[in-house]
This record gives structure tokens, sequence and C-alpha cells, in this order.
């Protein structure tokens, strides 16, 4: 009986000295999970950011809106008709006359575009005949977004 007796304190005090050097198996699992938690998170926090989006800026460019009009056949002072906003294109042009940025308004027409200081040519571009897209010169100052909208003459009379 001696024997046996030994053989498990034996067994017993090996697993206690792999315990302690190891930590018990709940605690090494448990480690595991907490690696796994904060794995979740720093990952989390990078998939919440798009790489597409636009930081706040206090830089400076252009915004604005791109519509159509008119959009009746015929206009009334008691029943106004409004220009509506439309997804176009904008040719954005230097002084020299060069493109320096061309974009495409969102769907309600809004548009935001970052420029460096300086007088540009804004051109709605058509494909067709209408709508017709207008020019118009903006100047951007430093720090500040010029307010610039873009008409297009629907060609309706």
């Amino acid at each position: 009986m001696d024997t046996m007796y030994k053989e498990i304190w034996l067994v017993r005090s090996q697993d206690r000295a792999n315990q302690t050097s190891r930590g018990t198996r709940c605690e090494r699992r448990g480690a595991k999970v907490m690696v796994c938690v904060a794995m979740i998170v720093i990952l989390g926090g990078a998939c919440g950011r798009s790489p597409t989006a636009s930081p706040p800026s206090s830089g400076s460019g252009i915004e604005g809106r791109t519509t159509s009009g008119p959009s009746c056949p015929v206009e009334r002072a008691d029943s106004p008709c409004p220009d509506r906003p439309i997804r176009a294109t904008v040719v954005v042009r230097d002084a020299a006359g060069r493109e320096v940025k061309r974009f495409t308004s969102e769907q309600d027409g809004t548009f935001k575009v970052d420029l460096s200081p300086g007088t540009y040519t804004l051109e709605g571009q058509s494909e067709g005949m209408f709508p017709r897209g207008s020019q118009q010169t903006v100047t951007v100052m430093g720090g500040a977004y010029t307010q610039a909208d873009v008409r297009f003459d629907s060609g309706i009379r």
C-alpha cells in the first residue's frame, strides 16, 4: 500500500510543478481568450474606418450642388418650378485652362472637392445636347470651401 501512495504523491507533485511553471489549463485557456478578444477589439476599430472616407478637413476647395432646370415647360410666378438636383460630372480647370480635377456629384447633386487656393473654371459636362452644362469661374481661398453651384440647362422651354 505504501508504494501506491508514494506513486500517487509523486504524480500529484509533478502535476503541481507543471501547473506552476505553465499555469493551469483554465488559466492558459483564459489567456488565449483574452488575446482573441483584444485582437477583435483592435481589428474592429480599424474596420470602422473606411479608406475612402475623408477625414474632417480644414483645407480648401469648392462645395455645392449640380442642378438642372427649368423642370417645367411653363413657369409662372404663382407656380414656381425650381431646378432639380442631378448627378453630373464637372471638370475643374486652372487659370491656364489645364484640367486639374474631374468629379461626379452625388445622386442628390451635392459635391465637395479639395483644391489649393487659386482661381478655377468649373465646366459641367454633358453626354448629349441636354442637359447642357454651364461654366463659371470661382476663387478658392486658403482654409475655406467656396460655395459653387453648377447649373445645367434642361432644354425645356
